[in-house]
């Protein structure tokens, strides 16, 4: 077993703590679980990637595609540039067929539910023919149980944990979304041949889907 082998086992079977202690940075022997996430999701980027919603730092563009790619979100989070964020999400401010990829990781469900279907097709139409839609979402009790555990934490251990806390809910926005929502979603706005894959060393709680444009 490789290095690679040897740290998927340890993160599998430390999820439960890496979890609950809400680890941010990778450090004593683990890997935080949002650094987990990304690396499944650069897994499969293919080119010059468009990460929609890329929160604090334009983290997954930055450490993740070393830049290969531009990271957009309408919230000014910690980190981001003016020309990293935009007005509306539903028209993004590129020419068609800019991008090889286009990201929404762990955040399909906080756009309001009335413009999801309006942002997957700019994504569609930001896509070169042949490009790939990459989205991520955790199982409904994990998703609540995370939201419910960041609450506790800013509420009784000061910390700042809750960035959709911090900028506000919507309520048109939701704290998950269900597989055939999603896939249903990604089909309408014109996506085929869409795959689901499980993160194993999260044992199988979060997962992403990929579609694509023909």
């Amino acid at each position: 077993m490789g290095r690679r082998g040897w740290q998927d086992l340890a993160d599998f079977l430390t999820f439960p703590l890496r979890a609950l202690l809400l680890i941010e940075d990778d450090g004593w022997g683990l890997t935080a679980l949002r650094s987990e996430r990304l690396a499944y999701v650069a897994r499969e980027v293919q080119g010059y990637c468009l990460d929609v919603g890329c929160g604090k730092h334009n983290r997954f563009v930055r450490e993740f595609l070393g830049g290969r790619g531009k990271g957009i979100d309408i919230f000014p989070y910690e980190g981001l540039a003016p020309e990293d964020l935009v007005d509306d999400l539903t028209r993004f401010p590129f020419p068609d067929r800019t991008f090889a990829t286009v990201t929404f990781i762990a955040n399909l469900n906080h756009v309001p539910r009335p413009q999801r279907d309006a942002e997957l097709s700019e994504a569609f139409r930001c896509l070169s023919p042949g490009g790939n839609i990459v989205v991520t979402m955790g199982n409904p009790a994990a998703e609540i149980a995370a939201h419910l555990l960041v609450r506790f934490y800013d509420r009784f251990l000061h910390t700042r944990y809750d960035v959709d806390g911090m900028r506000g809910m919507s309520d048109s926005e939701a704290y998950y979304l269900g597989d055939q929502e999603i896939v249903a979603r990604l089909r309408l706005a014109g996506f085929r041949d869409i795959r689901k894959t499980f993160f194993a060393t999260q044992w199988g709680l979060n997962h992403l889907f990929v579609g694509w444009k023909a």
